[in-house]
């Protein structure tokens, strides 16, 4: 190759890395974000929606329901407007009670929906309060054991042998006869 050709060649690198291949330019990727979560804007408003913690499938059409948006369209296609909408439906959700994730919340009595950086926050909160009341799921967490009633024989073993340990084998550790 001469120098020209390789100059010419570096040069078409570079721009196809900037995405202008045979003089198209490269569609860039947008991202929304939603209650603090980023949401690629060419999946579904449905599917998106399930990318913020605390919101599955049904929450998730149920807030499009609500919103009175079609949940099939794409992010891309949204307003502000309709955006605005979407954060309302979620903080506020005006769906039936069996839908929420925290129905008569230990604090306030009242039934509402956490998302977010908040369901790390309430579960944190929830698991101190058995510890404090020593209850038995409560020490459970504090003794890092299975607290929901697995067998423990042979599961949750952490840094101990498994298995039989042969005779020969400890013998010879020990310097006895082989």
């Amino acid at each position: 190759m001469t120098k020209k050709e390789i100059k010419k060649y570096k040069q078409e690198k570079g721009s196809a890395k900037e995405g202008k291949i045979s003089g198209t330019p490269k569609k860039e990727k947008k991202i929304v974000r939603l209650l603090g979560t980023d949401i690629d804007s060419a999946l579904s408003v449905e599917r998106g929606i399930q990318k913020i913690k605390g919101i599955g499938p049904m929450f998730a059409h149920a807030v499009c329901v609500a919103a009175g948006i079609d949940p099939k369209t794409r992010f891309e296609s949204l307003n502000e407007e309709n955006l605005k909408k979407i954060e309302n439906s979620i903080k506020n959700p005006s769906i039936p009670r069996w839908l929420l994730n925290r129905r008569k919340d230990i604090k306030t009595g009242k039934d509402i929906h956490i998302v977010a950086s908040d369901v790390n926050l309430r579960v944190r909160e929830d698991i101190a309060l058995l510890k404090k009341i020593r209850s038995y799921r409560g020490i459970r967490h504090e003794l890092g054991l299975p607290v929901r009633g697995q067998r423990t024989r042979s599961s949750f073993r952490k840094n101990k042998t498994v298995g039989v340990v042969k005779k020969k084998v400890m013998q010879a550790k020990k310097g006895g006869k082989k």
